[in-house]
């Protein structure tokens, strides 16, 4: 075995990347195949699996800086027990800086890579096409994550993590106010709630409204999840002007209105500072705010909770996808077919899972802010992760196990996706500062998106 040894733990400012690295949607200026192609995909680009009994060689495989670099380095061990002829040159890459270059150059391609979900159409012309390889296991992959992968009838990742959004509450400052968290289950219960908490604390602006204009756009996504849509439908084509963007446009618009929301970046000082005084006491987001509540928020420790987030109609969805990652395949490696056993072993095998996800020595009760897209390795009554201490000991596996199941199916994300912050992103914020109605806000969007980044591509 051949890796970099493990770096010591990272600050908290550090494992905030962690978050980010699972959320984040950095678009890619490729335009990818045309995902209209429907099942023909040339079986040249599919990907087949080592015939080998004992398969030798070497692989090298690209992954962010951080924590989950940590993680995937440590359970190179657990797979060299598998697969002792095979070594692994594990480095730590900026990844956004420098994948397309390589792809296009050709030189120095490596064997596997760590990408965002909303890249890999983008890139996927010079990706494998994983079908073959992940039919034995596709059926037991969350349906949204396959979703994402998949473009003209081809799979282009190997589905790594699920980001249900979950809403955290401050159980504590609710309960001293007189507010019964146990009621929400739909956003208009969630108004009710921030509303009774105003009224009694008079201070207070309850709701997080995110102020960047990127996490703000990807967090309505997270949104639009919950309702079954998206901005583009899986032929690529813009669908911002719906009743489902309409509504939760205006749900963000009736909390700034109404001043049940604290305007700030996400877990800047404001942010925090608003948590921990009690003014800003709902938290709508991803899985990865459980980060904040261990490793940011000192003064109100073990006063969150997490639940499901509230449904747009009674029976909805309880949970949307904010974010992802995969591990995708480009053509030109030296040895794919080995790094496909590397990414098989990390995320179907219990060995390699239980290795991601369970106590490690970076994680001592396990890597909780995801949950695995790999369905029988996120069984709610077998926990790979212990219950968070910063929630009161509540066990959140079970809890975004639970809405992870119930997050609707998706298409893949356009390689345009990033641009468009430029005017869904900024138009959201012009929404929350006055100027500009929901109704505007998608008007105006879909036309500068459609004539800026779709036509021109």
């Amino acid at each position: 075995m051949s890796h970099k040894p493990r770096r010591p733990r990272k600050t908290a400012q550090r494992i905030l990347a962690i978050g980010l690295a699972a959320g984040v949607a950095l678009g890619a200026s490729g335009c990818g195949p045309d995902i209209t192609g429907g099942d023909d995909a040339a079986t040249s680009d599919r990907l087949a699996a080592p015939t080998e009994k004992s398969p030798k060689g070497e692989i090298t495989i690209w992954d962010r800086s951080g924590d989950l670099y940590e993680v995937f380095d440590d359970a190179i061990e657990d797979f060299n027990k598998v697969y002792p002829d095979i070594t692994v040159h594990h480095e730590a890459v900026d990844i956004d800086a420098k994948l397309q270059n390589t792809l296009i150059t050709g030189t120095d391609v490596p064997d596997g890579v760590f990408l965002d979900d909303a890249k890999v159409a983008g890139l996927a012309d010079s990706l494998w096409d994983l079908s073959d390889v992940l039919a034995p296991y596709v059926n037991d992959i969350a349906p949204q994550k396959v979703d994402v992968n998949s473009i003209g009838g081809g799979i282009y990742g190997v589905p790594f993590d699920s980001n249900p959004g979950l809403l955290y509450y401050n159980a504590a400052a609710l309960e001293k106010a007189g507010v019964d968290a146990s009621t929400i289950e739909t956003y208009d219960d969630l108004l009710a709630a921030a509303r009774a908490y105003k009224e009694a604390v008079p201070t207070a602006k309850p709701i997080h409204l995110e102020q960047s204009a990127f996490l703000g756009q990807l967090q309505l996504e997270m949104y639009a999840s919950q309702l079954g849509t998206s901005i583009a439908d899986a032929d690529g084509a813009l669908r911002l002007d719906s009743p489902e963007y309409k509504e939760i446009l205006t749900f963000l618009d009736t909390v700034q209105t109404d001043g049940l929301g604290t305007r700030a970046e996400y877990l800047n000082a404001t942010d925090i500072a608003e948590l921990e005084n009690g003014n800003q006491v709902f938290y709508p987001w991803a899985i990865w705010y459980s980060f904040a509540t261990q490793q940011l928020l000192p003064e109100t420790l073990g006063d969150w909770r997490a639940m499901p987030l509230p449904a747009w109609k009674d029976g909805g969805a309880r949970s949307g996808a904010m974010g992802g990652s995969s591990f995708v395949i480009p053509r030109g490696g030296e040895n794919s077919e080995l790094a496909w056993l590397f990414y098989q072993f990390l995320m179907f095998d219990k060995a390699g899972y239980t290795a991601v996800w369970g106590p490690n020595d970076i994680y001592p009760n396990g890597l909780n802010t995801s949950i695995p897209s790999y369905q029988p390795a996120a069984q709610s009554d077998a926990p790979l992760f212990k219950p968070v201490d910063a929630l009161g000991g509540q066990d959140l596996w079970a809890v975004a196990t639970t809405a992870g199941a119930e997050i609707p199916r998706s298409v893949p994300t356009p390689s345009w996706w990033a641009g468009s912050v430029d005017y869904l992103g900024n138009n959201i914020q012009r929404m929350l500062d006055g100027d500009l109605t929901p109704d505007q806000v998608i008007g105006n969007s879909s036309d500068e998106i459609q004539k800026n980044l779709i036509d021109r591509q």
